[in-house]
């Protein structure tokens, strides 16, 4: 076993680390376990490592198990902290702490990589956090090993979604919105290769990854499905820190300090240049939150001025102060320390790096997406279909209508977008609608007629139907973008969670839909569409969950679908009211969406599923403004629901890989034609 001589930490190094687990108490060499210890209290218990993943043996070239047997290893479940993965169906426990549901917009939509935020982004970041604690308490360059186990979710899909990568360029002090994504192959495979890592940039040490990670599938730790223990060693082996880290969806990670009085959630990792708004301590006393029809407690420096906790909340401070749902939100990021240059300069990053995500979707030269699937890539295909070179951007106040090509009607022949047309040789005026005629030769023939092949027996009473080919803008351009985007986050390119990587297709292609083809003034646009997304998105966040891993994919493409619709209705000048209640019809109808990916890669269901995400939020946006305030499900109804089944949705349905889909197809896949 271990030596286990430990000290307690000086009071001046847990001020500077508070969200590092304090080291315990002087146990006796012997013992397997030790006490740990909380600021400002006495020993808050003993706790077990998992033998598995800590012991070490003389021989050093022995490898510990990276996928323990329970019936080999007699020690399988010592782990104290461990219980059956479907054992746990707490959803959300983690936000009920919180007096109210507001964070920062910027801590919602943020920049990571793909393929995961909850997979990829958010381990990448708790090593990150872990590496900056050890630096900061002086115990980096004392380090010799370091040990790494993964629990649920991440140990049962973490191969598929780079989680080892992830957490190992994390150790080496990489953070996930700076990363050179086209780095992370190369550098991930010299570790392995080597047996080296460079903790911090400049602690090199020995790291063998069959013996230094384990991967417990089939246990989670009780706060979260996406759990995972970080854990160093001086050069006599004894124990110098360890911390337990809790991926939540979207990037966010919380551990046994911050799941309950840090509004962060790690996601800025550099807590010392982050505004005290964002940090600072909420009550977990419900009679403590305040009245939405209150005025804003402006004597309260650490309090947003319009804080709330429901949809229900959250309509009367639009009702009460006049304001949109885009205002409030606005108004509480002055508060987080933001200017107004600040937040203009913040939203307008994130949106061009959705259209960015989209223009290296559709541009893509690669054949194939990364993974055993061999997934043919189809936004480039798709948007040739489409178009050629559509990308005016925020640049132009106003976007010209598409022209029709020459014979539109005729099947396999796309006209030519507007504004582009004498780049193509068209002569026809911009300002012709879709499927107008224009004069002969006025657009350009994409694809020669070609003859039909009709399928069926012509002979039959019921004659077969000749093929056809149908244009409906709105579906198409949605479905292209959304795929665009999630084939770019399928090979770890760069991406916005918004609000997870899994499900970052869908708020991406809706808003380019209305920069593009809706919107008169399209950074107005861009402005409130994702401070109304960002204002549902806290509302999942808080009453249920934005993580697969806990509630399936309705916790991902489904809380996207919510998101869109509500910024699209109020794009469309919507009321408060039918925003909220686009919000509901897109999540009503994704209630029980399962996540069941294929070879745990993020690839198939996901990426089509963004598509129809899509859609189907554009969708429920126009419903809700049709219906005229005429409902009988409110958004909290809706929420509730989603977490009720997610409780209720068996965990081989969450992010494992172990049913649906993923147990059904066989690999590899037969590769469809578009």
């Amino acid at each position: 076993m271990l030596a286990a001589t430990r000290i307690r930490f000086l009071h001046a190094r847990r001020a500077v680390a508070s969200h590092l687990s304090p080291r315990p108490p002087a146990l006796h060499p012997s013992s397997s376990s030790y006490g740990r210890t909380f600021t400002g209290a006495t020993t808050a218990g003993t706790r077990h490592f998992a033998s598995t993943a800590l012991t070490r043996t003389d021989d050093p070239a022995a490898a510990v198990s990276r996928r323990p047997n329970p019936d080999s290893d007699p020690d399988f479940n010592k782990d104290a902290d461990a219980i059956p993965a479907e054992a746990l169906t707490s959803v959300g426990a983690h936000e009920q702490q919180h007096e109210h549901a507001v964070i920062s917009t910027f801590d919602l939509f943020s920049i990571g990589v793909g393929p995961s935020s909850s997979h990829t982004v958010g381990p990448m970041r708790a090593g990150k956090i872990f590496i900056g604690d050890l630096d900061a308490l002086g115990l980096l360059e004392k380090v010799k090993t370091v040990k790494i186990t993964l629990y649920g979710s991440l140990a049962a899909t973490g191969k598929g979604h780079h989680t080892p990568q992830a957490i190992l360029l994390g150790l080496e002090g990489s953070d996930p919105e700076t990363i050179d994504t086209g780095t992370i192959p190369s550098r991930y495979a010299a570790i392995l290769e080597n047996k080296s890592l460079v903790l911090g940039g400049r602690q090199r040490i020995v790291y063998d990854m069959d013996r230094d990670m384990v991967w417990r599938w089939d246990q989670v730790l009780k706060t979260h499905p996406n759990g995972m223990r970080f854990s160093v060693f001086g050069a006599d082996g004894e124990l110098l820190a360890t911390n337990e880290y809790f991926s939540v969806g979207g990037g966010f990670v919380v551990n046994e300090k911050t799941k309950v009085d840090e509004n962060l959630f790690y996601k800025g990792v550099d807590k010392s240049v982050v505004h005290g708004a964002r940090l600072h301590t909420h009550s977990a006393d419900p009679d403590a939150y305040v009245d939405p029809n209150a005025p804003p407690r402006a004597d309260d420096p650490i309090q947003p001025p319009y804080p709330f906790v429901s949809g229900d909340s959250l309509l009367a401070l639009t009702k009460k102060h006049n304001m949109t749902i885009a205002q409030i939100v606005y108004d509480n990021e002055l508060h987080f320390g933001y200017s107004h240059e600040d937040i203009h300069e913040k939203l307008m990053r994130i949106w061009g790096v959705m259209d960015d995500c989209i223009r290296s979707g559709v541009s893509s030269a690669e054949e194939k997406l990364p993974g055993r699937l061999g997934l043919r890539r189809r936004a480039p295909m798709l948007y040739r279909r489409l178009m050629r070179g559509f990308y005016p951007g925020l640049a132009a106040p106003t976007l010209p209508q598409l022209g029709a090509g020459e014979d539109a009607t005729s099947a396999g022949r796309i006209g030519s977008p507007g504004g582009f047309g004498a780049g193509l040789g068209s002569e026809a005026p911009l300002s012709t609608p879709w499927g107008a005629e224009t004069e002969p030769g006025a657009g350009r023939r994409i694809s020669a007629t070609r003859p039909m092949r009709v399928v069926g027996n012509l002979e039959h009473p019921v004659t077969p139907m000749p093929p056809r080919k149908t244009m409906i803008p709105a579906m198409d351009f949605l479905s292209c973008y959304a795929i665009a985007v999630n084939e770019v986050n399928a090979s770890g390119g760069r991406i916005v969670t918004s609000p997870t990587n899994g499900a970052a297709g869908v708020i991406p292609a809706v808003l380019k839909y209305i920069v593009e083809f809706v919107s008169d003034d399209p950074e107005r646009s861009v402005v409130t569409f994702l401070l109304t997304a960002a204002a549902v998105g806290m509302l999942f966040k808080r009453g249920s969950t934005i993580s697969a891993a806990e509630g399936g994919c309705q916790a991902e493409v489904g809380v996207a679908c919510s998101m869109a619709s509500a910024g699209f209705a109020a794009c469309m000048g919507a009321s408060p009211e039918t925003v909220l209640q686009a919000a509901e019809i897109g999540i009503e109808h994704n209630l029980g969406l399962t996540c069941d990916p294929i070879d745990g890669l993020v690839q198939v269901p996901c990426i089509e599923r963004n598509s129809l995400g899509a859609v189907k939020a554009v969708t429920a946006a126009q419903l809700s403004m049709a219906s005229q305030n005429v409902y009988s499900v409110t958004l909290d109804e809706a929420i509730e629901a989603m977490r009720l089944t997610a409780a209720d949705m068996s965990v081989k349905y969450k992010e494992t890989s172990l049913s649906g889909l993923a147990r059904t197809v066989k690999i590899p896949l037969t590769v469809p034609a578009c």
